[in-house]
Protein backbone atom coordinates (compact mmCIF):
# COMPACT_ATOMS: atom_id res chain seq x y z
CA UNK A 1 0.00 0.00 0.00
CA UNK A 2 1.22 3.48 -0.89
CA UNK A 3 -0.05 6.54 0.95
CA UNK A 4 0.29 10.02 -0.53
CA UNK A 5 -0.41 12.82 1.92
CA UNK A 6 -1.39 15.96 0.03
CA UNK A 7 -2.30 13.56 -2.77
CA UNK A 8 -5.00 15.82 -4.18
CA UNK A 9 -2.64 18.79 -4.25
CA UNK A 10 -0.33 19.94 -7.01
CA UNK A 11 2.75 17.71 -6.80
CA UNK A 12 0.86 14.99 -4.94
CA UNK A 13 -1.80 14.49 -7.63
CA UNK A 14 0.87 14.30 -10.34
CA UNK A 15 2.63 11.63 -8.28
CA UNK A 16 -0.63 9.70 -7.81
CA UNK A 17 -1.18 9.73 -11.59
CA UNK A 18 2.34 8.42 -12.18
CA UNK A 19 2.03 5.66 -9.58
CA UNK A 20 -1.26 4.54 -11.12
CA UNK A 21 0.21 4.61 -14.64
CA UNK A 22 3.02 2.33 -13.48
CA UNK A 23 0.63 -0.13 -11.86
CA UNK A 24 1.88 0.64 -8.35
CA UNK A 25 -0.41 0.57 -5.36
CA UNK A 26 -2.95 0.22 -3.93
CA UNK A 27 -2.95 4.01 -3.57
CA UNK A 28 -4.43 5.89 -0.62
CA UNK A 29 -4.73 9.67 -0.74
CA UNK A 30 -4.81 11.71 2.45
CA UNK A 31 -6.05 15.23 1.82
CA UNK A 32 -8.89 17.72 2.17
CA UNK A 33 -10.95 18.59 -0.91
CA UNK A 34 -12.61 21.78 0.30
CA UNK A 35 -15.42 23.42 -1.65
CA UNK A 36 -13.51 24.35 -4.80
CA UNK A 37 -12.21 22.39 -7.78
CA UNK A 38 -9.33 20.62 -6.04
CA UNK A 39 -11.19 17.32 -6.41
CA UNK A 40 -10.61 17.53 -10.18
CA UNK A 41 -6.90 16.88 -9.57
CA UNK A 42 -7.71 13.25 -8.71
CA UNK A 43 -11.02 12.83 -10.55
CA UNK A 44 -9.41 10.52 -13.14
CA UNK A 45 -7.63 8.33 -10.61
CA UNK A 46 -8.55 4.92 -9.22
CA UNK A 47 -7.93 5.06 -5.49
CA UNK A 48 -8.10 2.41 -2.80
CA UNK A 49 -9.15 4.99 -0.23
CA UNK A 50 -9.40 8.75 0.32
CA UNK A 51 -9.08 9.94 3.90
CA UNK A 52 -8.93 13.36 5.61
CA UNK A 53 -5.79 14.29 7.57
CA UNK A 54 -7.52 13.95 10.93
CA UNK A 55 -8.20 10.26 10.15
CA UNK A 56 -4.62 9.46 9.11
CA UNK A 57 -3.32 8.26 12.48
CA UNK A 58 -6.14 5.79 13.03
CA UNK A 59 -5.93 4.60 9.41
CA UNK A 60 -2.21 3.93 9.78
CA UNK A 61 -2.66 2.01 13.01
CA UNK A 62 -5.40 -0.08 11.38
CA UNK A 63 -3.14 -0.95 8.43
CA UNK A 64 0.24 -1.37 10.09
CA UNK A 65 2.16 -4.00 8.15
CA UNK A 66 0.29 -3.23 4.92
CA UNK A 67 1.84 0.19 4.22
CA UNK A 68 5.06 0.01 2.23
CA UNK A 69 5.69 3.71 1.60
CA UNK A 70 4.34 7.06 2.73
CA UNK A 71 4.96 9.89 0.29
CA UNK A 72 4.51 12.83 2.64
CA UNK A 73 3.73 15.88 0.48
CA UNK A 74 0.95 17.39 2.56
CA UNK A 75 1.81 20.69 4.24
CA UNK A 76 0.82 24.29 4.67
CA UNK A 77 2.91 25.49 1.74
CA UNK A 78 1.93 29.17 1.57
CA UNK A 79 5.05 31.24 2.14
CA UNK A 80 2.74 34.07 3.18
CA UNK A 81 1.09 32.15 6.06
CA UNK A 82 1.95 33.93 9.32
CA UNK A 83 0.40 31.56 11.91
CA UNK A 84 3.60 29.84 13.00
CA UNK A 85 1.82 27.57 15.49
CA UNK A 86 -0.44 26.24 12.74
CA UNK A 87 2.53 25.72 10.44
CA UNK A 88 4.52 23.85 13.10
CA UNK A 89 1.56 21.56 13.86
CA UNK A 90 1.12 20.67 10.19
CA UNK A 91 4.64 20.82 8.77
CA UNK A 92 6.81 19.70 11.69
CA UNK A 93 4.76 17.78 14.24
CA UNK A 94 2.85 15.65 11.73
CA UNK A 95 6.05 14.94 9.79
CA UNK A 96 7.77 13.79 12.96
CA UNK A 97 4.81 11.57 13.85
CA UNK A 98 5.03 9.93 10.41
CA UNK A 99 8.79 9.46 10.81
CA UNK A 100 8.21 7.70 14.13
CA UNK A 101 5.39 5.56 12.72
CA UNK A 102 7.44 4.46 9.71
CA UNK A 103 10.34 3.64 12.04
CA UNK A 104 8.13 1.46 14.26
CA UNK A 105 6.48 -0.37 11.36
CA UNK A 106 9.52 -0.70 9.06
CA UNK A 107 7.83 1.37 6.35
CA UNK A 108 9.46 3.87 4.02
CA UNK A 109 9.11 7.68 4.12
CA UNK A 110 9.74 9.98 1.16
CA UNK A 111 8.90 13.54 2.12
CA UNK A 112 8.84 17.08 0.76
CA UNK A 113 11.30 19.59 2.11
CA UNK A 114 11.77 22.88 0.25
CA UNK A 115 14.30 25.25 -1.28
CA UNK A 116 12.73 27.82 1.07
CA UNK A 117 15.04 26.33 3.72
CA UNK A 118 17.93 28.17 2.01
CA UNK A 119 16.53 31.62 2.75
CA UNK A 120 18.13 34.36 0.65
CA UNK A 121 20.80 31.96 -0.58
CA UNK A 122 23.73 33.69 1.11
CA UNK A 123 24.84 30.28 2.45
CA UNK A 124 24.50 28.70 -0.99
CA UNK A 125 22.21 25.93 -2.28
CA UNK A 126 24.25 22.87 -1.41
CA UNK A 127 22.19 20.01 0.09
CA UNK A 128 25.00 19.21 2.51
CA UNK A 129 23.35 17.20 5.33
CA UNK A 130 25.95 17.97 7.99
CA UNK A 131 24.79 19.61 11.21
CA UNK A 132 27.14 22.53 10.58
CA UNK A 133 25.85 23.19 7.05
CA UNK A 134 22.21 22.98 8.14
CA UNK A 135 22.83 25.30 11.08
CA UNK A 136 24.12 27.98 8.69
CA UNK A 137 20.82 28.24 6.77
CA UNK A 138 18.43 31.09 7.54
CA UNK A 139 14.90 30.61 6.10
CA UNK A 140 12.98 33.83 5.44
CA UNK A 141 9.47 32.73 6.46
CA UNK A 142 7.69 30.32 8.83
CA UNK A 143 7.05 27.82 6.02
CA UNK A 144 10.74 27.52 5.13
CA UNK A 145 11.69 27.41 8.80
CA UNK A 146 9.24 24.57 9.53
CA UNK A 147 10.71 22.46 6.72
CA UNK A 148 14.22 23.25 7.91
CA UNK A 149 13.29 22.33 11.49
CA UNK A 150 12.22 18.85 10.38
CA UNK A 151 15.30 18.35 8.19
CA UNK A 152 17.57 19.19 11.11
CA UNK A 153 15.61 16.98 13.51
CA UNK A 154 15.83 13.82 11.45
CA UNK A 155 19.41 14.38 10.30
CA UNK A 156 20.39 14.67 13.97
CA UNK A 157 18.65 11.35 14.64
CA UNK A 158 20.40 9.70 11.69
CA UNK A 159 23.78 11.08 12.79
CA UNK A 160 23.17 9.72 16.29
CA UNK A 161 22.51 6.25 14.89
CA UNK A 162 18.90 6.19 16.06
CA UNK A 163 16.43 3.80 14.46
CA UNK A 164 14.90 5.15 11.29
CA UNK A 165 12.45 4.14 8.55
CA UNK A 166 13.49 1.34 6.21
CA UNK A 167 14.08 4.02 3.59
CA UNK A 168 13.95 7.77 4.05
CA UNK A 169 14.47 10.61 1.60
CA UNK A 170 13.76 14.32 1.85
CA UNK A 171 13.45 16.40 -1.30
CA UNK A 172 14.17 20.13 -1.36
CA UNK A 173 11.83 21.15 -4.16
CA UNK A 174 12.81 24.33 -5.99
CA UNK A 175 10.35 26.33 -8.17
CA UNK A 176 7.98 23.61 -9.39
CA UNK A 177 5.46 24.34 -12.16
CA UNK A 178 3.00 22.21 -14.11
CA UNK A 179 -0.59 20.96 -14.28
CA UNK A 180 -3.01 20.51 -11.36
CA UNK A 181 -1.92 23.65 -9.50
CA UNK A 182 -5.04 25.63 -10.44
CA UNK A 183 -6.61 25.39 -6.96
CA UNK A 184 -3.66 27.13 -5.31
CA UNK A 185 -4.83 30.67 -5.98
CA UNK A 186 -2.09 33.20 -5.30
CA UNK A 187 0.37 30.35 -4.62
CA UNK A 188 0.15 29.04 -8.20
CA UNK A 189 3.35 29.17 -10.19
CA UNK A 190 3.96 32.25 -12.32
CA UNK A 191 3.31 30.40 -15.63
CA UNK A 192 -0.19 29.47 -14.44
CA UNK A 193 -0.86 33.01 -13.22
CA UNK A 194 0.37 34.65 -16.41
CA UNK A 195 -1.23 32.29 -18.93
CA UNK A 196 -4.67 33.99 -19.03
CA UNK A 197 -2.95 37.30 -19.82
CA UNK A 198 -0.72 35.72 -22.46
CA UNK A 199 -3.72 33.99 -24.04
CA UNK A 200 -5.62 37.29 -24.16
CA UNK A 201 -2.68 39.16 -25.69
CA UNK A 202 -2.23 41.23 -22.55
CA UNK A 203 1.10 42.13 -20.95
CA UNK A 204 2.65 39.88 -18.34
CA UNK A 205 3.41 41.79 -15.17
CA UNK A 206 6.55 40.83 -13.27
CA UNK A 207 8.17 42.32 -10.19
CA UNK A 208 10.75 44.96 -10.91
CA UNK A 209 14.09 44.56 -9.20
CA UNK A 210 14.85 46.67 -6.15
CA UNK A 211 18.52 45.67 -6.19
CA UNK A 212 21.12 47.33 -8.41
CA UNK A 213 22.84 44.04 -9.21
CA UNK A 214 19.71 42.62 -10.90
CA UNK A 215 17.89 44.20 -13.82
CA UNK A 216 14.11 44.07 -14.02
CA UNK A 217 13.15 40.50 -14.92
CA UNK A 218 16.70 39.37 -14.26
CA UNK A 219 15.87 37.75 -10.94
CA UNK A 220 16.64 34.07 -11.33
CA UNK A 221 15.08 30.82 -10.15
CA UNK A 222 15.66 27.13 -10.66
CA UNK A 223 12.34 26.31 -12.38
CA UNK A 224 11.62 22.57 -12.39
CA UNK A 225 8.89 20.74 -14.33
CA UNK A 226 6.60 18.76 -12.04
CA UNK A 227 7.07 15.64 -14.13
CA UNK A 228 10.76 15.63 -13.25
CA UNK A 229 9.90 15.83 -9.55
CA UNK A 230 7.56 12.87 -9.95
CA UNK A 231 10.21 10.87 -11.83
CA UNK A 232 12.66 11.36 -8.96
CA UNK A 233 10.12 10.18 -6.37
CA UNK A 234 9.22 7.12 -8.42
CA UNK A 235 12.94 6.40 -8.88
CA UNK A 236 13.49 6.63 -5.13
CA UNK A 237 10.65 4.17 -4.59
CA UNK A 238 12.30 1.78 -7.05
CA UNK A 239 15.66 2.15 -5.26
CA UNK A 240 15.00 1.47 -1.57
CA UNK A 241 18.69 1.58 -0.72
CA UNK A 242 18.90 5.32 -1.45
CA UNK A 243 18.54 7.48 1.65
CA UNK A 244 19.24 11.15 2.34
CA UNK A 245 18.33 14.78 1.89
CA UNK A 246 18.45 15.87 -1.74
CA UNK A 247 17.89 19.01 -3.78
CA UNK A 248 15.31 18.71 -6.52
CA UNK A 249 15.76 21.34 -9.20
CA UNK A 250 17.38 21.36 -12.61
CA UNK A 251 20.74 22.74 -11.52
CA UNK A 252 20.32 25.68 -13.92
CA UNK A 253 18.88 29.03 -12.85
CA UNK A 254 16.84 30.97 -15.42
CA UNK A 255 15.40 34.47 -15.30
CA UNK A 256 11.77 35.53 -14.96
CA UNK A 257 12.24 37.23 -18.34
CA UNK A 258 13.23 33.88 -19.85
CA UNK A 259 10.16 32.26 -18.33
CA UNK A 260 7.74 34.92 -19.60
CA UNK A 261 9.33 34.82 -23.05
CA UNK A 262 8.94 31.02 -23.20
CA UNK A 263 5.29 31.37 -22.21
CA UNK A 264 4.52 33.89 -24.97
CA UNK A 265 6.47 31.84 -27.52
CA UNK A 266 4.53 28.70 -26.58
CA UNK A 267 1.30 30.67 -26.92
CA UNK A 268 2.29 31.90 -30.39
CA UNK A 269 2.58 35.55 -29.35
CA UNK A 270 5.43 38.06 -29.16
CA UNK A 271 6.60 38.80 -25.61
CA UNK A 272 4.84 41.70 -23.90
CA UNK A 273 6.26 42.26 -20.41
CA UNK A 274 5.65 45.04 -17.90
CA UNK A 275 7.31 45.49 -14.53
CA UNK A 276 5.58 46.49 -11.31
CA UNK A 277 7.22 47.64 -8.06
CA UNK A 278 8.32 45.00 -5.58
CA UNK A 279 5.66 44.87 -2.81
CA UNK A 280 6.82 46.26 0.51
CA UNK A 281 6.01 43.02 2.34
CA UNK A 282 8.44 41.11 0.09
CA UNK A 283 11.37 43.49 0.31
CA UNK A 284 14.16 41.80 2.20
CA UNK A 285 12.34 38.46 1.98
CA UNK A 286 12.53 37.89 -1.77
CA UNK A 287 14.89 35.32 -3.23
CA UNK A 288 16.76 36.91 -6.14
CA UNK A 289 18.64 33.75 -7.11
CA UNK A 290 18.12 30.04 -6.55
CA UNK A 291 20.01 27.21 -8.23
CA UNK A 292 20.04 23.67 -6.93
CA UNK A 293 23.31 21.83 -6.64
CA UNK A 294 22.37 18.41 -7.95
CA UNK A 295 25.61 16.53 -7.25
CA UNK A 296 24.25 14.43 -4.38
CA UNK A 297 21.21 13.11 -6.26
CA UNK A 298 23.40 12.34 -9.28
CA UNK A 299 25.94 10.58 -7.07
CA UNK A 300 23.08 8.51 -5.60
CA UNK A 301 22.41 7.17 -9.10
CA UNK A 302 19.70 9.35 -10.64
CA UNK A 303 20.87 9.93 -14.22
CA UNK A 304 17.83 11.14 -16.17
CA UNK A 305 18.11 14.59 -17.80
CA UNK A 306 15.92 17.39 -16.47
CA UNK A 307 13.42 19.17 -18.68
CA UNK A 308 14.58 22.53 -20.03
CA UNK A 309 12.51 25.61 -19.24
CA UNK A 310 11.43 26.05 -22.86
CA UNK A 311 10.45 22.38 -23.20
CA UNK A 312 8.57 22.36 -19.91
CA UNK A 313 6.65 25.58 -20.57
CA UNK A 314 5.82 24.36 -24.06
CA UNK A 315 4.50 21.09 -22.69
CA UNK A 316 2.51 22.90 -19.99
CA UNK A 317 0.83 25.17 -22.53
CA UNK A 318 0.31 22.58 -25.28
CA UNK A 319 -0.85 19.65 -23.18
CA UNK A 320 -2.68 21.44 -20.38
CA UNK A 321 -3.19 25.21 -20.18
CA UNK A 322 -4.46 25.60 -23.72
CA UNK A 323 -6.88 22.67 -23.48
CA UNK A 324 -10.50 22.66 -22.19
CA UNK A 325 -9.45 19.99 -19.67
CA UNK A 326 -6.06 21.08 -18.25
CA UNK A 327 -5.84 18.31 -15.64
CA UNK A 328 -3.54 15.29 -15.54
Amino acid sequence: MLIVTGGAGFIGSNLVAALEARGLGPIVVCDRMGSGDKWKNIAKRRLWDLIPPEALASFLDSHAGEVDTIFHLGAISATTERDADLIVANNFRLSLDLWDWCTRTDARLIYASSAATYGDGVAGFDDNPSAEALAALRPLNPYGWSKHLFDRRILAAVDAGDRRPRQWAGLKFFNVYGPNEYHKGDMMSVPAKLWPHVKAGEPARLFASDRPDYEDGGQMRDFVWVGDCVDVMVWLHANPGVNGLFNLGTGQARSWHDLATALYTSGGRPPLIEYIPMPDHLKGKYQYFTEARMDRLRAAGYDRPFTTLEEGIGRYVRDHLALPDPYV
